[in-house]
């Protein structure tokens, strides 16, 4: 026995190492397993076909979505729900995701009870059989839309992924000081207070910051003016921030996902990356202000201006292959026999429409 339970260690470790190295097959076990869990009525609600116009119908207000709720799961379903949530995301992500569920509770309390401020309503929604050779499944709620999709069993996409916080800095009450995406704005104002007068007249764009992030919740993301201070006009130092910066939005992924997308972004090198700063140069309450780092392949967009500077909408979208777009193109050209029964769709306009601002 003694010289079993190493053995056990090992091949443990070495199954957990399978799993953070490549996730797509921990995916698919945990959503087939979630699944499993679920009664029929449950099962209609959770599981949608791959090619419905649904998975690219993606929102991060307070609104019904389809999908099965945490409201509609027993305990276990739960467990197994979030164990499906630990597949996409890091630890890190993870708690980024249920503080930001958490904040529900504050604004319930700040509305006076208003019912549509519910953690129970966060939605898991899957896309195909697991498994298969095309299948998606998404994670989202008020301030949440985590999107995958799997091709292949080894190709996976990971946008759009958009995490918010409101209140960004709880003010007051037993939970006074906490804040879910902390990292985001203050890595971004140490970069900007490292710039020259000149690097800085490059990078700020404008002294008023947007109300939101300017993609909003299209379904086609759209590039956006190329200005900002270039990554090559900045000094070793200052391009290691931001690269932080950068790392600090992909790693709420497992560290696999966050290591493609990072190897995706710097592919192309950075002639083109530049960082561009909108609003208030310094935080405080009422300092709304704006940043976003955007390459040829892709964007990162944050925004602090709503509910007086104190409520993050942040957001990665990917130009090309937003839900897969890009590896499905790939898929399509290698195995012609579904060219005729699936598009991405990527560029159709989003047909639903939503106010700008909300809490």
């Amino acid at each position: 026995m003694r010289f079993l339970l190493p053995l056990i260690v090992f091949f443990a470790a070495s199954v957990m190492a399978v799993v953070q190295s490549r996730p797509e097959q921990a995916m698919a076990t945990a959503a087939k397993a979630l699944l499993a869990s679920l009664d029929d009525a449950q099962r209609q609600k959770a599981m949608l076909p791959f090619d419905t116009e649904e998975r690219f119908n993606w929102y991060f207000i307070p609104r019904d979505r389809q999908g099965l709720s945490l409201k509609l799961m027993t305990p276990a379903q739960r467990e197994a729900a979030f164990a499906l949530l630990r597949t996409g995301l890091s630890q890190k992500g993870f708690t980024k995701a249920e503080t930001i569920r958490s904040l529900e509770i504050i604004l319930k309390e700040l509305e006076n009870g208003s019912p549509r401020r519910d953690t129970e309503l966060y939605y898991f929604t899957i896309f195909g059989e697991p498994g298969a050779d095309r299948w998606g499944w998404r994670y989202e709620g008020h301030h949440i839309s985590q999107n995958w999709t799997i091709v292949r069993g080894k190709a996976t996409a990971t946008t759009p992924a958009f995490f918010g916080a409101n209140p960004a800095v709880v003010l007051d009450g037993p939970r006074k000081g906490t804040r879910a995406l902390p990292v985001e704005g203050d890595l971004a104002f140490a970069l900007l207070e490292s710039l020259s007068g000149e690097q800085r007249r490059q990078a700020i764009v404008s002294d008023k910051a947007p109300n939101d992030i300017l993609t909003s919740n299209t379904r086609k993301a759209a590039i956006q003016d190329n200005v900002g201070l270039a990554v090559a006009a900045m000094t070793d130092t200052q391009r290691t921030m931001l690269r932080q910066l950068v790392d600090e939005h992909a790693s709420s992924q497992t560290p696999a996902l966050a290591a493609e997308r990072l190897a995706r972004a710097r592919a192309e090198g950075d002639a083109d990356v530049k960082f561009a700063w909108m609003g208030a140069t310094a935080p405080g309450p009422g300092n709304g202000h704006y940043y976003r780092i955007q390459g040829k392949t892709f964007l990162i967009e944050y925004d602090n201006v709503q509910n007086n500077a104190n409520h993050q909408h942040i957001v990665w979208r990917d130009f090309n292959g937003d839900w897969g777009a890009d590896v499905l193109g790939d898929h399509l050209a290698f195995d012609p026999h579904h060219a005729g029964t699936s598009r991405p769709h990527t560029d159709s306009p989003h047909r639903g429409s939503r106010p700008a601002t909300h809490r």
